[in-house]
């Protein structure tokens, strides 16, 4: 019998999966987000989907290779999925060149300059997202709303009419003195309409239950837990409950706020970022929990009708704090 002892460095226990099987999975979970984006949106969206995945890992190949001088590492889907994440959250008429600029804050900005995957502080889809939402707020705030599947593809000669997201509609009739009654029957607000097809808003808002089957795919594979956007939603249900009980004419209601603007979206797939949330359970409550009552702080008291982005990005910076406060418990350590 060999009785050879092995000393080697940690770890010991090795996982099947990688970073790039991790990646591939969450753009896997994204594909019923964009096909029923890409079905009702038509070429428009596939152009900003291609134009959003091309420049995010040109721009990642680019700068590892001739800046960084470093092996490429376009191949672990990372940037891929920047890109996907950043067409999601854009409007569908927004334009070639403005969804190039939102590539380069996000990749450039956001991720490069502090040294890739696995070492930035913000979400790199959502910095590029706000950058854009406050250097061309028209662009970014031109909502369509496709009338038909064959209008989306240019089958028909009425394809597209504009208007406000239901969010904005909100927030532009209480400004005006209307209640939410008032609002909801001139806007024609529907929560069926909202869980599959809700028009109106970014491409990734367009279907709530697209969202729900990715996050579902994902909790099967085990590449998120459920805390962060569970934690997240529920704050959001109780927040905007207290509220709707007390003046339901002026506070909209717990489902409302979840099939609406970028809740799920954010929820599912941003929030639960790996390398811009807390590594602990704990953690990942009380960042969801964060995450939740900004948004709704925004949403009923702030300028914008949205406050999704806003919050994640504000959680970000928060994530060290929590990871110093809120962490597992060292092997062996009582």
């Amino acid at each position: 019998m060999n009785n050879t002892l092995l000393v080697s460095p940690a770890p010991h226990h090795h996982s099947s999966n990688s970073t790039k099987s991790l990646m591939r999975d969450v753009v896997i979970a994204l594909i019923p987000a964009v096909f029923v984006s890409v079905v009702f949106y038509g070429w428009k969206e596939l152009l900003v989907l291609g134009v959003s995945v091309a420049s995010c890992v040109a721009l990642e190949y680019l700068i590892t290779r001739f800046l960084l001088k470093r092996p490429s590492t376009i191949g672990d889907w990372s940037a891929v999925i920047t890109g996907i994440l950043l067409a999601l959250n854009l409007p569908v008429s927004t334009p070639w060149w403005v969804v190039f600029i939102g590539a380069i804050v996000a990749i450039g900005v956001a991720k490069m300059t502090f040294g890739g995957i696995g070492q930035n502080l913000f979400n790199p889809a959502l910095v590029g997202r706000v950058f854009l939402l406050i250097s061309f707020p028209t662009y970014m705030t031109n909502w369509t709303h496709p009338s038909s599947i064959a209008g989306a593809w240019g089958f028909a000669s009425a394809d597209a009419v504009t208007g406000a997201t239901s969010l904005g509609a909100v927030k532009e009739g209480l400004m005006t003195g209307a209640g939410l009654q008032d609002i909801a029957a001139y806007a024609d607000f529907s929560y069926l309409d909202r869980l599959f097809i809700g028009m109106g808003g970014s491409m990734g808002e367009l279907s709530a239950i697209a969202i729900l089957f990715g996050f579902g795919y994902l909790l099967a594979r085990k590449v998120i837990r459920p805390y962060i956007t569970l934690s997240i939603l529920a704050t959001v249900v109780v927040f905007s409950g207290i509220f709707w009980l007390v003046d339901p004419s002026q506070y909209t209601d717990p489902l409302f706020n979840i099939l609406t603007g970028g809740m799920l979206l954010g929820s599912v797939f941003m929030a639960t970022d790996y390398v811009t949330s807390p590594m602990s359970s704990m953690g990942g409550v009380i960042f969801g929990v964060g995450i939740g009552i900004i948004t709704m702080l925004i949403r009923y008291f702030g300028a914008y009708p949205e406050g999704m982005s806003f919050a994640i990005l504000l959680m970000n910076a928060v994530v060290p704090l929590i990871n110093r406060f809120c962490h597992t418990k060292k092997y062996g350590r009582a």
